[in-house]
């Protein structure tokens, strides 16, 4: 991947439009911004939000709020709470997000860089 220029920029989440995608159970909203080769998301899953796909992609995920449980497909859970982070490339190992009471807001950050040369 080339080197791709991003000039400086504040982003106003409040002017990002909102999409909703249903989960298995609960939902999600994403706010997105994209660049050559790069997306930025402000994420939330709702309460007893359960991820209807075993995600392969690659992502860097910081927990703004609330609590997420995160499985992987070997049954492997490890849990974010606010200040945590995971960092996965793609195709390394399947996982999911699941909520339980409280939901969670999560910056999502994902794109080429992420790319795993397996």
């Amino acid at each position: 991947m080339e080197n791709v220029s991003i000039p400086f920029q504040t982003i106003d989440w409040k002017g990002v439009p909102r999409t909703e995608h249903k989960g298995e159970t609960g939902m999600s909203y994403w706010q997105t911004i994209e660049f050559e080769g790069l997306r930025v998301r402000l994420v939330e899953y709702s309460k007893h939000y359960k991820a209807d796909h075993w995600c392969e992609k690659g992502h860097i995920v910081y927990c703004l709020e609330g609590e997420v449980v995160n499985e992987l497909k070997d049954g492997t859970k490890s849990i974010l709470e606010p200040g945590m982070s995971y960092i996965v490339s793609d195709d390394l190992s399947a996982h999911r997000s699941i909520t339980a009471e409280k939901g969670v807001k999560l910056l999502i950050i994902d794109g080429a860089f992420l790319r795993s040369n397996v």
